[in-house]
Formats: structure tokens, C-alpha cells, sequence
């Protein structure tokens, strides 16, 4: 399935196509075309890094499958260019694609173009997501053209890396958090190709207890004695294999079986009636044995209809037993709206009809194009009840500068919302009612909250014959949240309690000859650039641990690291959601990869 995919997206964009697009956004041809020769390939980067983890492997095939793709692209283009509506579709489309994949916003990657090639910065824009639904167009036409499955994804984007890289720097591969461009390339060949790999050849698992084709066991034999169904090796794309139809046959011929024996029987006992002491005995376990048959034949035709589930139990080795269903989570809606009153939605509802009707009602209210919108199916969800009250939530959603999040039956409002001059937060009391619970984020009230916490969970540790095990320490010491000052790295004053008594929760380890090894390591919001929120990060890690050593704790005790922000532990679109990412977070130093 090899194939240069700049070059398919070079071949859907002939000259007088680009002349199109050029014309919709008021630029030169050449300029066009430049935006996208630096644009495709670094999305292409994008898309290979996706793939150097199993799971990123199977979401992005899921994605380039999926019904937003369309595969014809290449042959639609100069309908597409023909309006302006046309371009701004395709392009809304794309961004809303590769933000998915790439979890994070593009807009860096669209300025990086900018500043390389010189072209305005909403033109780069518009191109990026043009780019991007161009470029999921032509693989998703590709791997239909050829068949391909999951496994020969990671290959297809490994083979584009020497095609790429020419075109790769430090500007572009960052802001996609790619890290460097030289780093890239030399790591990410060899991590595709494992995850290539582990798709054509599964990782071996332990050889299975072959049972008899015919089990001699007794009837009422517990579960656990009763033979361990047969492994089969994981395939992406299943079928039923010779041996399940081998089963299928066996446990019918035991069924056909146990059903003569059982006929047999009547006959004797209806023409000698002197066998009715000798039958009679042997017919009260031939029906046992019919009903172990007749199970048996259930059972195959179950294993040949549950290949799926047997398949991928497989991988590991054994079968094991369905685990209860967990408790289903709540439907999200989270709402972040641009000083220009253009709204970004993040939602995880239930089913098709839900995101239809979020959709559609954004639509009817904002325009196509005209608002940005992330939506998850998991039909594991609740129902969306706050589905009901969107027409009355369309104003919000409007307001410049508000955020808004519902999380099953809990709303926050945070932002221009939260504004008690907006009068949000006593119109959606009045809304929803009773059970929703409607509040405003107050950052300082969710500091005092972590503070009561931590010194009830620090009290017990301090206890005499207390743990000092690490994995309770650092359970502990993160429930505790320093709160810095915006763009600021002096420990804050609301902080020093804490502080305080986790100096005294690591000394007294250290005392107890349980000298613990942790990093403090810090993490930052996504507001700002990505290189000061990883200055800034680092030293807020260093601030927090010169004032551990200061109260007493041993140096050699504490490392101090910063990550800016990576690894976010709630969405950047909401003010709760900014205050929860911007962390020190407390880990064992010695369990870290070297």
C-alpha cells in the first residue's frame, strides 16, 4: 500500500484548483501553494505521531474512516472552490478533524506558517484546515482503493518520513508538541514501525490448555473445570475461522447424539416394559447429557457470533470472565466563547440523535462555519437531559468572553458568565431547577477546599505507626493546590500552611528512616506560549521545592522539574478547568524513566 501522500495532495490541487482556493482568499497563487507545501507536509507529522502508539494507530484509522471524511475530495475540489461557503465548510471541517486527532488547538501551527512564509494569518488559518481535509480525503480514498486495515496505517505514514522531513523545523514540529524536528524524525520511524509490527505479528501469549475434542467431565462439573474455550491469534479485521466452524460441528453431532439416545430410550420403555428398571436409570442421565449437548451447541454458535470479544481476550492469553457493567458516566457539555462571540463546543453526549440535535441547533443559531464544535459519541453515557434547555442557552453561548460547563447535573459558569452583572448565574438557577446544581468557579474557594482536604489526609499520615509508604505520601501531598499569581512564581501566602505541614510529613519519614526521593514537577495552562509556560513551569517547581528545603526538608530529598503544559488534567476552555492544569504535582522520583 505504498504511496507519497504529499503527492496525493499535490495531484488533487492542480493549478487551476489552486487559482480557485487563491481567489476565495484574496491571495496569489504562488502564495497558496507555498502555505500548503509547508502546511501538508507538517501535518503529515502530525498524523505519523499519531500513529506511534497502538491506540492512536486505531483512533486516527477510526477517524479517516469516518463519515466527516470524504473520500471523493480530489474529484469535488472545483465545486468545493467555486464559493466562499464552499471554502469555509471544508476548511471548518478539517480544523475540527485534525484539533480531534492532534487533541489541541491548530492555531499555532497556522501562525508558525504565517511567520515562515509570510502570508497573513487568516489565510494560513483557512488553509490548515483545507489542508487537513484534503490530506484525510486522499488516505481515506487510498486505503479504500487498496483494503487496507489498521495494521498498514502506521507503514503507509512511515514510509512518508523521508518525504517529510526536508520540509520539517523546530517552528512547526513544537507548536504540534512534536518537540524538535530532528528528535522527531530520528524517534518516531522506529515507534511506528513497533506499532506496525505488533499489528501483523501480536505479541505471543501463553500457550492455552487444549481441552479434549469430547470433555469427559460430569454434567454438574463447576464452571471453572469446564474446558478453557480455544485462543485465537488477534486479527483487526476478524473472521470465522475453520476451527470455530470445527467446534460448531462437533457440539452438533454431540447434540444429534444426545437426542437418539434419548429417542432410543422411549422406544425401549414403550415396547419392554421389563427394561424400564435398567432404561430408566440410564434415560435420567442420557436427558442431562442431551441438555450438555444442546448447551454445547448454544455455546459454539455463541463463540462463532462473539469472535470479537474471544479475539480480543486473546492478547492476553486467557478469556476472561465479562466484567460488570461500570457505572455510566454523565453527559458533558463544555462552552468557551472568543472575544468575538464565536462559540468552541466540547461535548460527549450518548447517541447519533443527541449530537444531531446539538448540532443542529447551533447551526439554526450561529450559521454553518461559524462556530467551532469537538462532539464524542460513547453510548456508554447518560442521557444529555440538559439537551431540553438549549434554546434558552443560545444567548449564553453567544456572550463574548463566557465559559460554561455541565457535567451531568452540575453547571459552573466561569468567565464573562460568572459576572454577576451578566445575571447567568440566577437565570440558569431558575432554568434548570432542581437536581442541577448551578455555581459560579471561585478560585479561591476551591483553594480553601483543597486545603481542608489535604490537612485531614496529612493528620492521619502523621499519626504515630502511620504509613510512609511513597504512594501515600504523594496521594497526599496532591491534594493540597498552590495557587500562584498569574505569570508569577513566588509561592503564594494561602500556600504556606500546606507547605508547611508537608515539610513536616517528610521529615518525619526521614526520621523514621523511610527517606522518600519525589519530584516536584510543574505544569502550566495552555494560555500563552508554549516555551514561557515551560520557563514558567519550571520555576514554580523550583520555588515550591527551595521552600520544602528551607522548612527542613533534606535537599537530596526533592528534585524539581517543569513540563509546561502538557499532560492536562481538565479542559483549558473553562476557568476550572485553567486553575486545575496550572499544578505542582508531587511523584516518586525514583519510579521516573532515566
Amino acid at each position: 500500500m505504498s504511496v507519497n501522500v504529499i503527492q496525493l495532495v499535490r495531484s488533487a490541487l492542480p493549478e487551476a484548483v489552486v487559482r480557485q482556493l487563491s481567489n476565495c482568499l484574496g491571495l496569489p497563487p504562488e502564495a497558496t501553494a507555498k502555505v500548503m507545501d509547508v502546511t501538508t507536509p507538517a501535518l503529515v507529522a502530525g498524523l505519523l505521531n499519531k500513529c506511534s502508539t497502538l491506540d492512536g494507530a486505531r483512533a486516527l484509522f477510526a477517524s479517516v474512516l469516518g463519515q466527516e471524511v470524504n473520500a471523493d475530495i480530489a474529484e469535488q475540489l472545483p465545486r468545493i472552490f467555486a464559493s466562499t461557503t464552499g471554502v469555509t465548510q471544508l476548511s471548518s471541517t478539517g480544523r475540527h478533524l485534525l484539533e480531534h486527532l492532534f487533541e489541541r488547538r491548530i492555531d499555532g501551527l497556522s501562525d508558525a506558517v504565517s511567520m515562515q512564509t509570510g502570508v497573513p494569518a487568516h489565510a494560513t488559518h483557512a488553509v490548515s484546515g483545507i489542508a487537513g481535509g484534503i490530506l484525510m480525503g486522499v488516505l481515506k480514498r487510498h486505503i479504500l482503493d487498496h483494503q487496507g486495515n489498521v495494521g498498514q496505517l502506521p507503514a503507509l505514514l512511515g514510509q512518508q518520513l523521508p518525504h517529510i522531513a526536508p520540509f520539517l523545523n523546530d517552528g512547526l514540529t513544537m507548536v504540534l508538541g512534536l518537540g524538535g524536528a530532528t528528535a522527531f524524525a530520528q524517534a518516531v520511524g522506529s515507534q511506528v514501525r513497533a506499532v506496525s509490527s505488533h499489528f501483523e505479528h501480536p505479541a505471543a501469549a501463553p500457550a492455552p490448555v487444549r481441552a479434549p475434542a469430547e470433555p469427559t467431565l460430569p454434567p454438574n462439573a463447576p464452571a471453572a473445570m469446564q474446558p478453557a474455550r480455544e485462543v485465537r491469534e488477534v486479527r483487526e479485521v476478524r473472521h470465522v475461522g475453520p476451527k470455530a466452524k470445527h467446534w460448531l460441528g462437533v457440539a452438533a453431532l454431540s447434540a444429534l447424539i444426545g437426542a437418539l439416545a434419548a429417542m432410543l430410550t422411549w422406544v425401549a420403555l414403550a415396547y419392554c416394559p421389563s427394561a424400564t428398571g435398567i432404561l430408566g436409570r440410564n434415560a435420567l442421565a442420557a436427558e442431562p447429557a442431551a441438555a450438555d449437548a444442546s448447551a454445547a451447541t448454544q455455546t459454539a454458535v455463541q463463540q462463532t457470533s462473539q469472535t470479537t470479544h474471544d479475539d480480543a481476550a486473546s492478547a492476553s492469553g486467557k478469556v476472561e470472565p465479562d466484567a460488570a457493567p461500570a457505572a455510566a458516566k454523565d453527559s458533558q457539555l463544555i462552552v468557551s466563547v472568543n472575544r468575538n462571540g464565536k462559540p468552541t463546543i466540547t461535548a460527549t453526549v450518548q447517541n447519533v440523535a443527541e449530537k444531531s440535535q446539538l448540532l443542529n441547533a447551533l447551526t439554526k443559531k450561529f450559521g454553518a462555519g461559524n462556530f467551532n464544535a469537538d462532539i464524542t459519541l460513547d453510548d456508554s453515557r447518560k442521557g444529555a437531559d440538559w439537551l431540553a434547555h438549549l434554546d434558552a442557552l443560545m444567548p449564553l453561548l453567544a456572550t463574548p468572553g463566557a465559559e460554561m460547563k455541565i457535567d451531568g447535573t452540575r453547571v459552573e459558569l466561569s468567565g464573562a458568565a460568572a459576572d454577576a452583572k451578566s445575571g447567568w448565574l440566577d437565570r440558569l438557577k431558575s432554568l434548570f431547577g432542581a437536581p442541577y446544581q448551578v455555581s459560579a468557579f471561585d478560585p479561591a474557594q476551591a483553594v480553601a477546599n483543597a486545603a481542608q482536604s489535604f490537612q485531614n489526609a496529612a493528620k492521619s499520615l502523621l499519626a504515630p505507626g502511620a504509613s510512609c509508604a511513597v504512594a501515600d505520601l504523594v496521594k497526599t501531598l496532591n491534594l493540597q493546590v498552590v495557587n500562584f499569581a498569574s505569570r508569577d512564581a513566588h509561592v503564594p501566602q494561602s500556600a504556606f500552611e500546606d507547605l508547611n505541614q508537608s515539610a513536616q510529613l517528610l521529615q518525619t519519614c526521614v526520621k523514621s528512616g523511610h527517606a522518600p526521593k519525589l519530584e516536584v514537577a510543574g505544569y502550566s495552562d495552555n494560555v500563552g506560549s508554549e516555551s514561557a509556560n515551560m520557563e514558567l513551569s519550571k520555576e514554580r517547581a523550583d520555588a515550591v521545592r527551595a521552600y520544602l528545603v528551607k522548612a527542613g526538608v533534606p535537599a537530596d530529598a526533592l528534585v524539581a522539574h517543569g513540563y509546561g503544559n502538557v499532560r492536562p488534567v481538565a479542559s483549558n476552555a473553562t476557568e476550572s478547568g485553567r486553575f486545575a492544569n496550572r499544578r505542582i504535582e508531587f511523584t516518586d522520583a525514583q519510579a521516573q524513566p532515566q
